[in-house]
């Protein structure tokens, strides 16, 4: 009787097995994407990138096939794929739908907050010749943001804007992985309710929400900028955080918040 049941069960078993099968040779199309598939186990795997996948270092080695002009479809099929990497929000659709007529699998990953972040690497796992290393870098993103949170949390959060360029002035609304961000930090995005994901912001929006902080990406002559397009109007601490870390939907959007939560955590909230 066992070893018809064990039978059974391993009949049942191996279709699963057969539909999860690892890619052999994976194009990625974005930078973040690029970087998802190199935190689960995927970068032996890797024939073609995207332009600006730069992390990890061997990222900046594969050729390069997609940029913000558009996919060189032709130089994707000349890799033979076996998994394309896809990001609706960046890729136009019709070079998408050229490839996938060959008959080459397009997954398409399109993470807006930290938890699609790891549910991302959940979904690489069946690809990866190293599912658990996929499964272990979701489950620390995880844990990432929920000890940040505890640790971070104030009685009364830090009311911040979000600054994205000066000439037009941009910032993020609460449906941006930036805004959830600030928000583990113990912040509160002063546009957090804008319908509008991006919203375009006057100088006077802004000094009305009374910010007690700016967050911004870039490093030190960025800074510079923004305190001198905000002078005298408004003279408050200008938060820097690593623009890839700030700006990709990938693993390293978690180094970003330790980074930016360091900061914030030393600014009184009134």
């Amino acid at each position: 009787m066992i070893p018809r049941v064990l039978g059974l069960l391993l009949c049942l078993w191996l279709p699963v097995a057969a539909i999860a099968q690892p890619a052999q040779r994976v194009v990625s199309l974005a930078p973040n994407l690029t970087e998802l598939a190199y935190a689960a186990g995927l970068g032996d795997q890797l024939v073609g990138v995207s332009a600006y996948s730069d992390f990890p270092a061997q990222a900046k080695k594969l050729e390069q096939v997609a940029s913000w002009q558009g996919v060189n479809v032709e130089r994707v099929l000349a890799l033979k794929p076996d998994l394309v990497l896809a990001w609706r929000g960046g890729n136009p659709q019709r070079p998408l739908d050229q490839i996938a007529s060959f008959g080459i699998p397009v997954l398409f990953l399109d993470p807006e907050n930290i938890e699609q972040v790891a549910q991302a690497l959940e979904q690489l796992a069946p690809y990866s010749p190293h599912p658990y290393m996929a499964q272990q870098a979701a489950t620390q993103i995880r844990q990432q943001r929920d000890s940040l949170k505890k640790q971070y949390s104030r009685p009364h959060p830090l009311p911040v804007f979000i600054q994205f360029g000066t000439q037009p002035l941009f910032t993020a609304s609460s449906k941006t992985l930036q805004s959830e961000i600030v928000s583990l930090c113990g912040a509160e995005n002063i546009f957090a309710n804008s319908r509008a994901p991006w919203p375009q912001v006057s100088r006077e929006q802004v000094l009305a929400r009374q910010p007690q902080a700016i967050v911004i990406s870039g490093g030190q002559q960025q800074r510079d900028s923004v305190i001198a397009f905000w002078q005298p109007a408004l003279t408050v601490p200008v938060v820097t955080v690593d623009a890839d870390w700030f700006s990709r939907a990938g693993p390293r959007i978690m180094q970003a918040a330790a980074q930016l939560c360091t900061q914030l955590q030393s600014l009184p909230s009134h």
